[in-house]
């Protein structure tokens, strides 16, 4: 094997490197959004965000692996050092799948975020093999099954659309036939009445939303290039639900959405997942991510509603690792604390 340096780079080497590492992210074969240096400058810009890539070179110099990862806080300071955890989607990305590369850049990064973060999670896109989850392992890391639901987006729209649980079509004809459209979103004011409700649905199912800066700076940074689409259901000129998405290398990914409690009997819910495929099929799209479908063989709601879409349950799972055990411990309890109070 030849000679690696792996190691993580700062701003000034990301500017001299960023040519060489945008050709490397752009010609790897599982290339995607969250890896991308657009992504970097997104979760640059956001607040309690802090994100770092890791290189791998070889003796040539170079790039045979790169690795975005995003440390994401609830607050700064005390309360942040506890909420603190470093998220990979869709990463490494390693030359060749060479599993002595992999091995590299896990050692250094396991180096590197004990400080950082209480707990780390790679959100995987793809089915791992065998080999490569030994290596995980090796490094620490526990290997744990996660569902995901994707859409051929290829097929022709009648046969998704049939596809789907017969209640889930009636209540898009319900939708159409109320005179429900959809739309995108245009300017700033309109993403900010967007983001409302957004923020309605998280704080109805407990869960902290990300700042209002991480949705500006994405559309700040990918709107122009279509690798963001922030898309609404309208009854009545009322924004009654939004969706916002990632339209990046022939897939799209479902990101964030909401809906008006108020306009739940027009069925925003329904309309706007068939309507954002239909989109993605008329516009060439091959792939459809509808998101996390929680864990085999646990109940779990919001896997039964997207199924009602029709799709591919697959399993591509997660790996996990604990840096801070006792962090940890505390921040569960105040997180438990947290959602009481909510």
């Amino acid at each position: 094997m030849s000679r690696l340096l792996t190691y993580c780079i700062d701003d000034s080497v990301l500017e001299k490197k960023k040519i060489l590492l945008g050709e490397f992210i752009t010609r790897h074969s599982k290339n995607n959004i969250f890896q991308t240096l657009k992504m970097y400058e997104i979760y640059r810009a956001t607040k309690n965000y802090d994100p770092m890539f890791l290189l791998v070179e070889n003796e040539n110099k170079e790039i045979v692996a790169s690795l975005l990862v995003v440390i994401q806080k609830e607050h700064s300071g005390v309360v942040g050092k506890l909420s603190s955890r470093a998220i990979i989607w869709g990463g490494p990305l390693i030359k060749d799948d060479d599993l002595d590369i992999l091995d590299c850049i896990l050692k250094e990064y396991n180096r590197i975020i004990k400080k950082k973060a209480i707990y780390t999670q790679f959100r995987n896109l793809w089915l791992f093999n065998n080999a490569e989850i030994e290596v995980f392992q090796n490094s620490g890391f526990c290997y744990k099954e996660h569902l995901d639901i994707v859409h051929d987006l290829t097929k022709p729209k009648e046969e998704q659309f049939m596809q789907m649980h017969k209640g889930r079509r009636k209540n898009i004809r319900r939708a159409e036939a109320y005179g429900v459209v959809l739309k995108e979103i245009s300017n700033k004011k309109e993403l900010i009445a967007s983001l409302k409700l957004i923020s309605e649905t998280y704080n109805k199912v407990k869960l902290p939303m990300p700042d209002e800066s991480l949705f500006f700076s994405a559309y700040e940074n990918l709107k122009c290039q279509g690798y963001v689409k922030f898309f609404k259901a309208v009854y009545e000129d009322r924004t009654i639900g939004v969706r916002f998405v990632f339209c990046y290398n022939n897939l799209i990914y479902d990101w964030f959405a909401g809906a008006d409690d108020g306009f739940l009997d027009k069925y925003p819910n329904d309309f706007l997942p068939w309507k954002v495929m239909e989109w993605g099929h008329d516009n060439g799209y091959k792939i459809f991510d509808f998101g996390g479908a929680g864990k085999p063989n646990i109940l779990y709601g919001v896997r039964d509603y997207k199924l009602k879409f029709g799709g591919e349950l697959v399993n591509w799972g997660r790996f996990e690792k604990i840096n801070r055990p006792v962090l940890l411990k505390i921040a569960k309890f105040g997180f438990e604390i947290w959602k009481k109070i909510k």
